[in-house]
């Protein structure tokens, strides 16, 4: 029975609050009826109740606030506090460190773009390419004329186009992944660095960004970086390339900048006819 009267007293001040919009109920019967176990999505706190709006945050019983204060009503207070979390919640530094592989050779790029991989690959990086992408061919023909497989003209070539196919992947694969992993370090790469520095370096002096432009904004620059970044040491599972360019490649840029300034000095110098080591 006391149960019942409970839950039509909650029913009566859930279906009318303007009638109690003028009676103010002491704490304590909030703390009675909450703790006899009724649905606490029952609240009590209705928008036409401006005594119950008023109790001190210290007073009200522990179910009071189950949802998100109302946006009707906003004091200043309350706007000042929006205000703060607006600011809290705006995105900041993108630019995450990257974790960088202690390595035998020192770090050119660890996500380099994909046509930067083209352009420094060695002489040597092509003969393994082309030699990896014919070899399925060749073994497949070699095996069908020592030991014929008999099914016909038509089926030798059909097998023969899906080898080749085949085998040009693989030896791309193969020719990238060589020239990859000069960046990362994980081979030598003394061509290579001084490639870099000369490449970064005459961008320094022209003004332009040492990565490319990009039309991404820093935050998805940052996706994609750490989409591709190492991608080449799983590249005979999932091949994986960068086409973005982006800011993050886990070396320090500033080298690059030293560098055309010691460089934009001596020319400086050598013009007006001093001693460029001086």
């Amino acid at each position: 029975m006391v149960g019942a009267s409970r839950v039509k007293l909650c029913k009566w001040l859930w279906l009318a609050p303007q009638r109690t919009s003028h009676i103010e109920f002491p704490p304590r019967l909030f703390d009675m009826i909450f703790a006899s176990g009724i649905d606490p999505l029952l609240e009590l706190q209705r928008p036409g109740s401006s005594k119950l709006q008023g109790t001190s945050q210290s007073r009200r019983p522990p179910f009071a606030c189950l949802r998100p204060p109302c946006s009707t009503t906003t004091t200043t207070e309350t706007a000042g506090q929006a205000q703060s979390v607006k600011m809290s919640t705006t995105p900041g530094n993108t630019y995450t460190i990257s974790k960088q592989i202690k390595t035998e050779y020192p770090l050119i790029d660890n996500d380099p773009h994909f046509k930067r991989v083209i352009r420094y690959a060695r002489p040597s990086d092509y003969v393994h390419g082309i030699v990896a992408a014919a070899a399925g061919p060749s073994l497949l023909y070699a095996m069908e004329r020592f030991a014929p497989s008999y099914v016909g003209k038509g089926g030798v070539a059909q097998t023969m186009r899906l080898g080749g196919a085949m085998g040009l992947c693989g030896g791309f694969i193969y020719f990238y992944q060589r020239s990859i992993l000069r960046f990362y370090g994980m081979s030598e790469n003394a061509r290579e660095v001084q490639m870099d520095m000369r490449e970064m370096v005459d961008k320094v002096k022209r003004g332009e960004p040492i990565y490319g432009e990009s039309q991404l904004t820093p935050a998805m620059q940052g996706v994609a970086a750490r989409q591709s970044r190492y991608s080449a040491l799983f590249m005979a599972v999932l091949p994986w390339f960068n086409f973005v360019n982006h800011s993050q490649h886990g070396v320090d840029t500033a080298k690059y900048y030293r560098q055309a300034e010691r460089e934009l000095e001596a020319e400086r110098l050598a013009r007006e006819g001093g001693n460029p080591s001086q």
